[in-house]
């Protein structure tokens, strides 16, 4: 009889991450049935169809005793460490045929996944700008100074400067790849990464020494988004990949937020196409994010104002009067009256305030500016 973790193990290995119809069958009839039926060749003609090359290499078990050597575990739903946020993607609108619950995951690395419950990815173009790449790296050490965990996937441009903002910080981040954990890739981050499996994880759903291949970063894209509680996109052109991820944000009900870029960069286009649809919440820095992420009432942000000036305070006569008055050249009263367009007795009253608070200053031939009125006017 096939237990419970072999017949995943076997699974990940026979079939392609997030195949919906092998979440489904695993949702209907369980893991440990449907491993047997393709092996067995009953009534699962295109899964086993599917599987048939990859049969020849298959052992569940010794694959399972070479990851626990190697420092790899494999979690499944029902361990303690299991991430059962991910468990949301059976009740989401697929983005894709690739958008089902992962019958499991291999992980290297000390941090538990059950911790990224609360944890803010941030993805991106490969082909970023330094405007862009610095964003990153702001809202990865934010993110590590508020305590929560960074999740991306470790490619070029984005995501690599969001993980090591966040590193700078010695904050937890965790890199989810479309190969297996033991083959770094970009092979040009490998430091990086395993940087990542020594004080964070890396993830995939695919077995040790899997490959990367392009339709299995469109898969490992949902995992990202799902892992975590909110994804920001920083740069993003209109085909970019990054914008998968976002429709996983929509699909999945998780906040999705955009950075915007200049209005004439290719990289943004697309960011600002979800900003301007409603989609994304424009965001500018970590405190945006924090904000969209927490708890009701938390990290709330004061609204960003200039600061307020010391005519701010005067009543709106008075900043009538006061607007009347030349900066240098004394004016009499009438002259002032007249500008202002009020009666001589109020241009009077107020002006009898204004010197005597110093924003105005009275001599022979009329008033002109004070030294408190001259500290704020525009440069």
């Amino acid at each position: 009889m096939t237990d419970e973790r072999l017949a995943r193990a076997g699974l990940s290995r026979l079939t392609e991450p997030g195949d919906l119809r092998v979440a489904r069958a695993v949702a209907q009839v369980g893991a440990i049935q449907l491993y047997d039926d393709i092996l067995a060749h009953r009534d699962r003609d295109q899964l086993v169809a599917d599987a048939a090359g990859r049969m020849v290499r298959l052992d569940p078990a010794a694959e399972l005793e070479r990851a626990e050597r190697s420092g790899i575990r494999f979690v499944i739903p029902g361990d303690a460490e299991w991430p059962t946020q991910l468990d949301d993607l059976a009740h989401g609108e697929p983005v894709s045929e690739l958008g089902g619950v992962p019958v499991g995951l291999w992980a290297r690395g000390p941090l538990e996944l059950d911790r990224l419950a609360d944890s803010v990815a941030v993805v991106g173009s490969r082909s970023s700008t330094t405007y862009g790449e610095q964003v990153a790296r702001d809202i990865g050490a934010g993110v590590a100074r508020a305590d929560r965990c960074l999740v991306s996937g470790a490619a070029f441009g984005i995501d690599q400067a969001a993980h090591r903002g966040a590193l700078a910080l010695d904050g937890p981040s965790v890199a989810v790849l479309a190969c297996g954990v033991d083959r770094p890739y970009p092979a040009g981050h490998r430091s990086l990464i395993e940087h990542m499996a020594t004080v964070g994880a890396v993830v995939s759903e695919l077995p040790p020494g899997c490959a990367p291949l392009r339709i299995r970063f469109l898969a490992r894209n949902r995992l990202i988004v799902a892992l975590t509680c909110g994804t920001v996109v920083v740069e993003a052109a209109t085909r970019s990949g990054a914008l998968n991820s976002a429709g996983w944000a929509e699909s999945l009900s998780r906040p999705l937020m955009g950075v915007p870029g200049p209005v004439t960069s290719a990289q943004s286009q697309g960011v600002h196409q979800w900003i301007r649809s409603g989609a994304a919440a424009l965001v500018t820095g970590v405190d945006d994010v924090l904000e969209l992420v927490g708890s009701a009432g938390e990290h709330v942000r004061d609204v960003p104002r200039a600061p307020v000036q010391p005519r701010d305070r005067l009543a709106r006569r008075h900043r009538q009067v006061l607007e009347a008055v030349p900066v240098r050249q004394p004016a009499g009263l009438a002259s002032i009256a007249a500008t202002a367009g009020i009666a001589l007795v109020d241009a009077q009253t107020a002006l009898t305030y204004l010197t005597e608070h110093d924003f105005v200053v009275q001599g022979p031939a009329g008033w002109r500016l004070g030294p408190r009125a001259q500290a704020d006017l525009p440069a």
